[in-house]
């Protein structure tokens, strides 16, 4: 009997002690988001000209006519053409303000969601796009934060080690996305 009590007891002291330790990695690897409050995203897009400042998420919850306002968005402007926005791809953004240390700062899109037909055409004009590019999913952006340097902007995306990171010195921008994470 007193050799179960302390088998017993050993079990739940290892497991009080460890349960912490094997948890910790998931929890530390990136800010604790709020639970409640919030998410919050303004937008320029330099081909329309169009704005949006739009609450997306309060706390654990997406706002599907957000959503469908963030879709409309970053539609493809060369075809009209909207897709469904994987919000990742705006948590992603909301964290990269928050590190960025300007959470109300205005992101300045130069491309959000691609058809098949224009990740063809910017392909064939030498524009050097991916084949396969997450933009034609819906799940990559490319962008500028205004007063804040793209290389800047670049590593601020990388240490958060949560998808693909491309840096466009010459065309002055960075692609963020939520597939795998990646840099070129």
């Amino acid at each position: 009997m007193k050799s179960n009590l302390l088998v017993t007891a050993l079990f739940l002291v290892v497991t009080l002690v460890a349960l912490p330790v094997v948890a910790a990695p998931a929890t530390l690897s990136r800010p604790a988001a709020p639970l409640s409050g919030e998410y919050r995203l303004r937008f320029f897009h330099t081909h329309t000209g169009e704005k949006l400042d739009v609450v997306y998420r309060d706390g654990e919850s997406y706002i599907p006519a957000a959503l469908a306002e963030l879709d409309h968005f970053l539609r493809d402007h060369r075809t009209g053409e909207v897709r469904h926005y994987d919000p990742r791809l705006f948590d992603l953004l909301h964290e990269l303000l928050e590190t960025a240390g300007r959470p109300d700062a205005q992101i300045d899109v130069v491309c959000g969601y691609r058809t098949p037909w224009s990740n063809a055409y910017l392909r064939n004009h030498g524009h050097g796009v991916a084949l396969h590019s997450l933009h034609m999913q819906a799940m990559a952006i490319d962008i500028r934060l205004p007063g804040t340097s793209t290389a800047k902007l670049r590593d601020l995306a990388l240490a958060l080690h949560e998808g693909g990171v491309g840096y466009y010195a010459d065309s002055d921008f960075v692609h963020v996305d939520v597939g795998r994470v990646r840099r070129w």
